[in-house]
């Protein structure tokens, strides 16, 4: 485990322990979520792999760390969500342990896994979240913040998706460097544009990553998984598109305007558009294959 995940896990903590949803002093009140985090043995901070929520049902990502900086992995987790520590949970769920990047092959992030679950949340407002996982052979919770604004920065499922004529194999006349920071190329999820998937009105799947630039360490595997499914979904209407991050791949100069059209908030991010034009579902940072495939089964054909 690398020690990135530590660091992160005392920041999270800190930060949550001088706001106002600092555990209170003394026994904490029966059923409320800060009873359920102290009642289960270590009480950690969860570090989130998701941060852009707007109401309703809420797709959440999170580790689980212990005070030793190892990843908790066992297969489910159970979550609950309450207006504060103080209050009685509204909502619970079971989260599942999703993997990082292609079956068999290495993540090449801090953890290997991701907890996702999917919590309807009913108004903006700032929430809180206990996770515990279950079975493992120690008790261990974590909290974490829950912030859901009025509108996602995103764009918002069931909106247009934007007609960008992002680049493609023949508009750079085949130079890969120009358009993939992949090695190898993924030179399958460089053959439409965006523009041409809505022109041609068939569905398609969108990923906005930089496999060479990745802020969250987990743009490759996004690619990869992407990449992975689209050979799953060969005889299918589906396209694979992939868009780099920044302008001629260089973060230097910033980001590039198919990014800023989308005003998309960090990466990577994941989009399924259907032959309406309109998005289906979207997916912050880490998908698994089995969640893209999952989704692209239910909702794209």
């Amino acid at each position: 485990m690398r020690a990135s995940l530590v660091v992160v896990a005392l920041i999270v903590l800190a930060a949550g322990c001088s706001s106002s949803t600092s555990p209170s002093r003394g026994a904490p009140e029966a059923g409320s979520l800060e009873a359920l985090w102290r009642s289960s043995g270590q009480s950690v901070a969860l570090i989130p792999g998701t941060s852009d929520y707007s109401p309703g049902v809420v797709r959440i990502s999170f580790l689980v760390v212990d005070p030793r900086g190892r990843v908790v992995a066992t297969p489910r987790a159970r979550v609950w969500v309450a207006r504060s520590l103080r209050a009685k949970p509204f909502t619970s769920t079971t989260a599942r342990l999703e993997p990082i990047g292609v079956p068999g092959a290495p993540a090449g992030a801090d953890a290997e896994a991701i907890y996702v679950a999917r919590v309807r949340v009913p108004a903006a407002g700032r929430y809180q979240v206990v996770a515990r996982p279950l079975g493992g052979k120690e008790r261990i919770a974590g909290v974490g913040d829950l912030v859901v604004r009025t509108r996602s920065a995103s764009p918002m499922v069931g909106s247009r998706a934007y007609p960008s004529d992002t680049p493609t194999l023949a508009s750079t006349g085949g130079r890969t460097a120009l358009l993939t920071t992949r090695v190898p190329p993924d030179r399958a999820l460089l053959r439409t544009s965006i523009a041409a998937a809505l022109a041609a009105r068939e569905p398609f799947v969108v990923t906005f990553a930089t496999p060479r630039y990745c802020e969250s360490r987990i743009c490759g595997p996004v690619v990869n998984v992407v990449d992975h499914v689209r050979k799953q979904y060969a005889n299918t209407p589906v396209r694979f598109i992939h868009v780099e991050i920044y302008k001629d791949n260089n973060p230097s100069k910033g980001r590039n305007r198919w990014v800023a059209q989308w005003h998309l908030p960090g990466e990577p991010w994941t989009f399924l558009v259907g032959r309406d034009g309109r998005i289906k579902a979207k997916f912050q940072g880490s998908v698994s294959t089995h969640e893209l495939g999952e989704a692209i089964r239910r909702l794209l054909l």
